[in-house]
């Protein structure tokens, strides 16, 4: 019987240890999402995507990927910048691909597991889907499914990330997309000044314009910035006049519906004194112009909801120069700083 010298069995047995320690199972560590009591139900259901660490993890890493676009340099964080709410900061238009222009602004991303439609025009459902829309327009990231698994199954870290995250292990487009939607499940803003005022926090008090502004914004505003979503998720004409170059129909090319014409889900105000510019097609650079708007520059575009009809028959919302400076005060209180400065959402 040969003897096995003892340096060799030592080796053998640490390399046996080795082998059992990468074969081990990872556990997944489930992390609980955010839900500020002055919110109402979370929309999003956590029972059919869990959010794990691995799984926040890995949609943090895909929404700063390059790999998701065509020419692997445009990632969903391109047109979504932290410190503006995740806007495109400085573009009226999202920009792509081979320098290719959209036709609507940049949205926020936040608070997103509270949503029930999403795109100006509704055009997704379900925040899982979402992603789709940009990912395969071919003037924004240009890619398709199919290529993206592709690049993402070539890379070994990625096929690691992906064994962690999910109970198949599998690099899939479900997968991916359940990914992204751990990583904005988790984009909650709701630590405003406004917030902790509302909730009596840390003895926040709002000062005499920012209240008078409150007051303005409940009697002329909540009608559509409504619960502290500040948006009732409706899609509404607001009465813009039709930019000629565009021709952007809204919500009409979902259904082809008339009534939907001109029509645009009605966007949160948080952090809206950093996200502009502002409406579906960034028009208007300050909140000063948009005030100006609603006060004496809606159009009857021929589908103008009812709500801003006045007794004159003209549409748009009666503001004086005080109101709009007080409204303006109180937007600001909307502004969410540890949320615009989260080290969790910001690229490694």
């Amino acid at each position: 019987m040969k003897r096995i010298p003892l340096f060799l069995f030592v080796c053998l047995l640490v390399s046996s240890c080795n082998k059992d320690s990468e074969t081990e199972v990872y556990v997944p560590v489930p992390i609980q999402v955010e839900w500020p009591e002055n919110f109402p139900e979370m929309a999003y259901n956590l029972d059919n995507n869990p959010l794990t660490e691995a799984g926040f993890e890995l949609g943090k890493d895909l929404f700063y990927e390059g790999k998701l676009s065509s020419n692997g340099a445009i990632a969903c964080a391109f047109c979504h910048e932290q410190a503006f709410a995740f806007t495109h900061h400085g573009h009226n238009l999202s920009h792509g691909v081979n320098g290719g222009v959209g036709f609507r602004n940049a949205q926020p991303i936040q608070n997103m597991a509270y949503q029930t439609s999403f795109m100006w025009n509704g055009s997704a459902s379900h925040l899982d889907l979402q992603p789709i829309i940009p990912i395969t327009s071919e003037i924004e990231m240009g890619e398709t499914l199919s290529n993206i698994i592709q690049k993402l199954s070539a890379d070994s870290e990625y096929q690691e990330k992906f064994d962690r995250a999910f109970d198949d292990g599998e690099v899939s487009t479900e997968n991916m997309l359940k990914a992204l939607s751990q990583f904005m499940v988790m984009m909650v803003s709701s630590n405003s000044k406004y917030d902790k005022y509302v909730r009596q926090e840390d003895n926040v008090t709002l000062s005499t314009i920012e209240l008078d502004g409150l007051n303005t914004f409940q009697q002329k505003c909540t009608s559509c910035h409504a619960t502290d979503l500040f948006t009732d998720q409706t899609f509404r004409n607001n009465g813009l006049p039709v930019n000629p170059l565009l021709n952007d129909t809204g919500r009409y090319e979902i259904l082809e519906d008339p009534n939907d014409l001109y029509k645009f889900k009605v966007p949160s105000l948080r952090n809206v004194a950093v996200s502009g510019p502002y409406m579906h097609d960034g028009r208007f650079a300050t909140l000063e112009v948009v005030l100006d708007f609603y006060d004496a520059g809606a159009v009857d575009n021929g589908n103008v909801d009812p709500l801003l009809l006045r007794e004159d028959n003209t549409y748009g919302i009666t503001l004086n120069d005080y109101e709009k400076e007080s409204l303006i005060a109180f937007l600001k209180t909307l502004t969410d700083n540890e949320f615009l400065e989260d080290e969790r959402f910001a690229e490694y």
